[in-house]
């Protein structure tokens, strides 16, 4: 038993000793003087022997290689003292260790900003002292801050907690080795997305060590001066991993330092964020996350292209797109002002372009329901919705059920649909019973009718994947769909029933604002598997079938047209008439009447069109009208594209798309289309099928090992996604698995893939960013932006684009931008100006990643008309 001195100084004046046990003592210390004479001999004497000075060479050597060795750190760390001096050597032994790591943070108190260059000295005693502990959803902020140890890979092994553990025999400390072994396993961390009343901070720092030392990375944060808590995240790329990126708070958006740094990582939240934790197996430390993968055309030809063609084809006037040069953006040149419209926080510049709509000559083909976008795009912000304020939107699946009122406050569809179940208004919500106008007992009831009328052709969720629906109301079929398997693009016009749209997109199912009018839409041709109208009030049979006919470009050969309306089953004078013409007209189009069948239930009917899927009965019609396309016709040209009453003839080459149908459901999401072969050169430049599967590898890692993990995303809460520059929609194929659907937007000015997308069992659309997107403002849980703004900027601004984003963004909504670093560092003043949280920023090499979130801040001021 040890004692203390004062025990010691007690026991020396109190315990007298006799003279047996004093005679003991001397002779105790005695043979003690003798010892140590006797070394100090032997000492001084070895060191004149050749032999021994060649032992004590040896020796010093082994001990030189005990101290270097990452064998021996555990125990050294493990060792340190609490005393200040300790705790100051013992980070000097570690900084010297991982001194090919080459990053240091340099913590500035009561700052905003830190620029972390290698590991933290200061803090290394304190890590032995506090050894990490998990968190969990219900600690305290207070504990959520203690100190976690940090991790970095190097060629020497495993560094944990400021000590280098060799991979295979992890060091010699069981408890370090088993810590090892137990971050290394871990995919991913608990998120915990509840706000706190406390901000947390997490830093940490990072390195690629077997990248040139001269290109070294350094990582840049926002914290605030309590700041103690180490997070380590990761982030891939298709060539492998980034690791040691750090997830910390943003204080008051302040402008983060940037001095001198060839990598930069800033993350930031106001949520408690834990991060993600690397695998040992799968780190590639030569990787570079945001390189980007050279872009080209290759065999594609753009949408743009197509279009403009087919426009001189026809002896149009080509329209120039207006051409002007990006102007760098900052925060402090911004003022911002609310839009002063009719339209109100449901305005849609491209749709509610008043000043276009009056000058109209006419409107007897909805004109004034189709895209008229302002010369000048909107720098204007959306207000909020009137009322109590905007709610995050209820989570799917609940919400294809009941959605908040107050997020879309419109009352007249309840009034004047409600009792064909379409909606109801219920206390504060607006419920969904699942009705429509022609299926007033549930879309699902309606939905198995058409399957049992026609099984060989309809098979739900595996031949028919990607429909269309036609005046979807609000959009109920699409929704049940979901339920068979199917992914339905549903469209109608703005304001023929209020906010019909709106509605479906705040229950969480696909819909645009479109009109069948007097252009194409905006769609390749051949693409969709089947077609709906229920009481679409589409007029299908005028103009020469103008209408239908450009179904017939939209449905893939084989395809199916599925119509349920009065004139299939009522025999009023109106209806009779209708009828007769569209059996004519279909049997003109070569189309094939599968059935037609009434229902007990509802008390409708409805009745299966097929489009053939070969040319031979084009060939035997004695009538010649409709028309044939003439073969300078491109199907696939849809971007204000006029309207022509003709048919294009089915593709027989069995090496062209829309000769066969595709791969099963879901097979053929990860299928190579047929129709793509190696001659042909992709977007990357590899032939166009290696292209695709390396697409998907690509996105496949990018989500699973950073999007799903290190972005602090709540992915329950999110529903409604658009890829906004999506290539082969590899991107949305890897979140098929989550509870979200994915609107790929193939730019006009990008190669045409978009059948490709189609081809996999996906959807999306054409569209130009340079004008505003056909949807309501408030749409969209998150959007993403790979290396879209900067091949924007040779055509139009990046604010406006911005602008549009923050749109069409829902509060709280998330924006993922890839892109190089300056065009990212613009974006980033442009969302903080608009009051956004920038969660994380990362650049290496150029290039550069930003996640932000989009709050609910509007400013008060409202712009002049």
């Amino acid at each position: 038993m040890e004692m203390g001195s004062g025990e010691e100084e007690t026991l020396k004046y109190t315990h007298k000793f006799t003279e047996k046990e004093k005679g003991i003592i001397a002779w105790a210390e005695e043979k003690e003087k003798m010892a140590l004479f006797n070394r100090n001999q032997r000492q001084r004497s070895s060191l004149c022997s050749t032999a021994t000075v060649v032992v004590f060479v040896a020796l010093c050597l082994v001990g030189l290689w005990m101290v270097t060795s990452p064998e021996t750190i555990p125990a050294a760390a493990s060792s340190v003292s609490k005393k200040p001096a300790d705790a100051a050597a013992a980070a000097t032994v570690v900084k010297e260790e991982d001194s090919s790591i080459d990053a240091t943070n340099n913590v500035k108190q009561n700052s905003a900003n830190l620029v972390a260059e290698s590991t933290d000295a200061a803090a290394a005693g304190d890590e032995a002292d506090n050894p990490a502990k998990p968190v969990t959803d219900g600690e305290k902020s207070s504990e959520a801050a203690e100190s976690k140890d940090q991790t970095f890979d190097d060629e020497n092994g495993r560094t944990e907690g400021g000590a280098l553990v060799k991979p295979e025999n992890g060091g010699g400390d069981d408890g370090a080795a088993a810590d090892v072994k137990e971050i290394g396993s871990m995919e991913q961390a608990a998120i915990d997305m509840k706000d706190t009343t406390t901000d947390q901070t997490l830093t940490d720092s990072t390195t690629d060590t077997t990248k040139d030392k001269n290109n070294s990375d350094e990582i840049t944060t926002a914290t605030d001066a309590d700041a103690k808590s180490d997070e380590k995240q990761t982030f891939d790329d298709e060539n492998g991993k980034l690791d040691g990126v750090n997830l910390v708070k943003d204080v008051e958006n302040k402008t983060l330092s940037d001095e001198t740094t060839t990598a930069t990582t800033t993350v930031s939240t106001k949520q408690s964020i834990v991060a993600a934790v690397v695998n040992a197996d799968e780190v590639n430390a030569g990787a570079d996350l945001l390189t980007e993968r050279a872009s080209q055309n290759g065999s594609f030809t753009t949408q743009a292209a197509e279009s403009i063609k087919e426009k001189k084809t026809r002896a149009a006037k080509t329209k120039s797109t207006p051409s002007s040069s990006s102007s760098s953006t900052t925060a402090t040149t911004i003022t911002w002002k609310l839009c002063n419209t009719t339209a109100g926080a449901d305005y849609i510049p491209c749709l509610d372009n008043e000043p276009a709509i009056k000058k109209l000559k006419t409107t007897s083909h909805y004109e004034h329901r189709e895209r008229h976008c302002p010369t000048n795009p909107p720098t204007c912000l959306v207000p909020s919705p009137p009322g109590v304020g905007y709610r995050d939107p209820i989570r799917w699946p609940h919400s294809r059920d009941k959605i908040w009122y107050h997020n879309v406050p419109h009352s007249k569809l309840a009034d004047y649909k409600g009792h064909q179940n379409w909606v109801k208004l219920t206390g504060e919500h607006l419920t969904f019973p699942g009705g429509g106008t022609q299926f007033k007992h549930g879309a699902l009831h309606y939905i198995d009718l058409i399957e049992e009328a026609a099984p060989e052709i309809v098979g739900w969720g595996r031949r028919t994947r990607a429909a269309l629906d036609v005046g979807c109301g609000v959009a109920s079929f699409g929704g049940f769909l979901f339920e068979r398997g199917v992914l339905t693009m549903s469209l109608a016009p703005k304001d023929e029933h209020e906010a019909q749209v709106q509605f479906a997109l705040e229950r969480g199912i696909p819909a645009i604002s479109a009109v069948m009018g007097t252009r194409r839409l905006p769609f390749p041709g051949g693409v969709f598997d089947a077609v709906h109208c229920a009481r679409c009030r589409v007029p299908w049979h005028i103009d020469g079938g103008m209408l239908l006919l450009e179904l017939n470009r939209l449905l893939r050969p084989g395809g199916f047209f599925v119509w349920s309306a009065t004139p299939v089953y009522q025999k009023l004078p109106e209806d009779v008439e209708i009828w007769g013409e569209m059996v004519k007209l279909t049997k003109a189009m070569c189309w094939e009447m599968v059935t037609k069948k009434k229902d007990t239930v509802d008390q409708v009917g409805l009745v299966i069109f097929r489009k053939p899927s070969d040319n031979v009965c084009y060939k035997k019609r004695r009538e010649k009208k409709p028309l044939l396309c003439e073969s300078s016709d491109d199907p696939n040209a849809a971007w204000n594209i006029t309207l022509r009453a003709c048919m294009h003839r089915v593709p027989t080459d069995p090496s062209v798309r829309g000769s066969q149908w595709p791969e099963l459901w879901p097979e053929r999401v990860e299928k190579t289309p047929y129709w793509l072969n190696s001659s042909q050169v992709g977007v990357y430049g590899k032939p166009a099928p290696d292209d695709f599967v390396a697409d998907y590898e690509h996105w496949k890692k990018v989500v699973r090992n950073s999007y799903l993990t290190g972005m602090g995303i709540d992915w329950k809460s999110v529903r409604n996604v658009m890829d906004m520059r999506a290539v082969y929609g590899g991107f949305a194929a890897a979140l098929r698995d989550l509870s979200v659907w994915v609107m790929n937007v193939v730019t006009i000015n990008s190669p045409d893939t978009l059948p490709v997308i189609y081809e996999r069992g996906l959807f999306g659309i054409y569209h130009d960013w340079c004008e505003s997107f056909s949807t309501y403002p408030r749409s969209y849980d998150l959007l993403h932006a790979d290396h879209l703004f900067s091949k924007l900027k040779t055509r139009c601004n990046v604010l406006p684009v911005v602008v549009e984003v923050d749109r069409i963004l829902r509060p709280n909504g998330k924006l993922i931008v890839r892109d190089d670093k300056q065009t990212v560092d613009e974006i980033q003043g442009i969302v903080r100006s608009l009051q956004w949280e920038v969660r994380m920023t990362v650049s290496k090499n150029r290039e550069a990643m930003l996640c932000a979130r989009k709050t609910t801040w509007r400013p008060t001021e409202v712009e002049a008309r």
